[in-house]
Order: C-alpha cells, then structure tokens, then sequence
C-alpha cells in the first residue's frame, strides 16, 4: 500500500493516523516464502516536523510460519513490529538511501508500507527456530520425524577416521 505524504509534507507540524491492511500474501526472502499464520492491520503516525523532517512511526503484530530447524514441522512465530524514523525529504532519494540504507520505503513522495514492514520482518528473522527446545529432529537414513517416533534405520555411528579400515573388513566378508 502507498501512502501520498505530498499532503503532509505541504504544512508543518501536520500530522495523520494511517490504518494500512497488509496485502502481501507470503514474506518472501532468499531461501523460500513462507505463509503468514496472522495479520493486524499496521498503525501509521506520520508528522510533519518541520523543515522537510518526516516522523514516521509503525505498529502492528503478525505472525508467520517458520519450519523448524530440527523437524522441519512448521511453528507460528509471532512479530511484534514497533518502529520509528525520522526522515529528511529535503534530501534527494539517493541521498536519503546512502544515509540510512534501510529507508527505501519512501520513494519520491510516497511511503510504501508493505516495504517497511518488510524490512521490519528481515530485521527480527529469527537465527532458528525450534518448535520445542527438545526436538528430536528428523532420521537422518530414513527422514522420518522422531518426535513422533523412532524409526527401524541403524543407529550405530562409525568413526569416520574409522571408514578405510571398515571398507577393509567388508571386502573380506564377501569373500
């Protein structure tokens, strides 16, 4: 959603309340996209400061799913999303992205709301996500899910310093 700050911007000290509903359906990054389990709409305040000096403060909650690090079963995570940043629009575009690289939310005269909430998401993206601090993981032989079960597959780890000597012994047990 676009939101035309030419309005604000043309009296100082003018101020507005925004309620943007998020249209994008996935957040999609580098590695996948992922679902949202939940959206609330985001509240803008925007105000004009003066001198070409932009206040824009975000809020919304949401929540995506995340597949676990272990398991791979999906695990809703939530985004509690509360930000604030105070543009200079007297600056060129270029100007203002060199200065703060993550504002490219604001092109031209425009707010774009689903980048900032974006980059917002990018920002707090988790390292890893688990969905229990006990999680089993899935067999590495057979991919079943060992939380909900152990599997037939053998369990016995060799050395791998081991392997050349086990190949050894496996030649011999053909014969």
């Amino acid at each position: 959603m676009l939101i035309n700050l030419s309005d604000i911007l043309s009296q100082d000290g003018k101020e507005m309340q925004v309620q943007a509903t998020l249209e994008m359906d996935k957040f999609h990054t580098f590695d996948g996209d992922y679902e949202f389990a939940g959206k609330q709409p985001v509240e803008l305040h925007l105000m004009n400061q003066g001198k070409k000096q932009l206040l824009v403060e975000a809020k919304t909650k949401l929540s995506i799913w995340i597949p676990c690090a272990r398991c791979l079963e999906p695990v809703k995570t939530s985004f509690h999303i509360q930000c604030e940043y105070e543009i200079d629009m007297s600056q060129s575009e270029e100007d203002r992205i060199e200065n703060l690289d993550e504002n490219n939310f604001i092109k031209e005269n425009s707010l774009d709301v689903e980048q900032l909430i974006y980059n917002e998401i990018l920002v707090r993206w988790p390292m890893r996500v688990l969905c229990k601090d006990d999680c089993q993981g899935i067999c590495s032989h057979c991919g079943k899910n060992l939380n909900k079960g152990t599997c037939n597959c053998e369990t016995r780890e060799l050395d791998p310093r081991m392997a050349a000597i086990s190949d050894i012994f496996s030649k011999f047990k053909e014969v």
